[in-house]
């Protein structure tokens, strides 16, 4: 669903400066409360930069009216959405981390598949993206598991790509992917998994896509739903603070199931928050079996 613009004012012509240190606190601290994300001082530009774009979106006259407009806005307002992707999306693109991903498609699907196949385990398999933005990450691991469960038709597959932002998520169901964001896809996942577009772009392919079910979530709140054999949560955390980061943490933790692997970004710095797991790589950690 695409969300219709709101009826604001035309943008004026008048220049807005780089926020003041009063006015980077009080948005910090709104997008704080809003989705867990630490804005720090250092990001003054960026923050400004950024904000201006939605001053010429909704014709705001400056940042401190914009400010004022947020606050009188209902929670489910289409502009909060606008904010928070504005101020919190960053770059993304498939198969970032290749290590990550050489261990996805060479350990971890075909221990699953040959657990199956010995009559270990079903053939279910459920991985949860947590804050997927575009869905670049939801995108690669389909197409893994396209690739390493040629009978993935016969499995029960759970695929959810999670974000905060209304906005991402919308271009993450359009599974249409530019140049930049490609540019890391293997040339034979590239043939067998993508169509080009006449826009330039790659548009993921059904058998992939259709795997994948993407939802609005606010890591700051438990996921409605557990049991996961794998958490990606890479390259999210490290807008975090201690406290927001440490309850991302537990909520991801509660939603996965014994033995259920997580994977974090390198640099997400979490380590001292899963001491009771077994620490697999750098990156990656696995939950008691129970």
């Amino acid at each position: 669903m695409i969300l219709e613009k709101a009826p604001y004012p035309s943008p004026p012509s008048a220049r807005s400066d780089t926020i003041t240190d009063a006015q980077l606190h009080r948005f910090a601290e709104m997008i704080y409360r809003r989705c867990g994300v630490r804005i720090p001082p250092r990001k003054r530009l960026l923050l400004s930069n950024r904000l201006r774009r939605r001053l010429r979106q909704t014709g705001v006259k400056d940042f401190s009216r914009y400010y004022g407009f947020l606050r009188r806005l209902p929670a489910d307002d289409p502009e909060w959405d606008a904010f928070v992707q504005e101020v919190t999306t960053h770059e993304t693109y498939l198969f970032r981390d290749e290590v990550q991903w050489k261990w996805f498609r060479e350990e971890f699907l075909p221990d699953r598949a040959a657990a199956a196949r010995r009559g270990r385990a079903p053939r279910t398999l459920r991985i949860w993206s947590a804050g997927c933005s575009t869905g670049d990450e939801p995108a690669s691991a389909a197409c893994c598991i396209a690739d390493v469960l040629p009978d993935h038709r016969r499995w029960r597959i759970r695929l959810l790509g999670t974000d905060v932002a209304h906005g991402a998520l919308e271009k993450a169901a359009a599974a249409s992917f530019d140049r930049r964001a490609m540019r890391l896809v293997p040339e034979a996942y590239r043939r067998r998994f993508f169509k080009k577009t006449g826009d330039g772009a790659w548009k993921l392919k059904p058998a992939p896509a259709e795997m994948i079910e993407y939802r609005r979530r606010n890591l700051m709140e438990p996921l409605d739903e557990g049991g996961f054999d794998l958490v990606l949560l890479r390259n999210v955390l490290i807008y975090f603070d201690a406290e927001s980061k440490a309850a991302a943490v537990r909520n991801v933790r509660a939603a996965l199931g014994p033995g259920g692997h997580l994977m974090t970004g390198a640099a997400e710095g979490v380590a001292h928050l899963l001491r009771d797991v077994e620490r697999l790589k750098p990156w990656l950690v696995r939950l008691p079996r129970e």
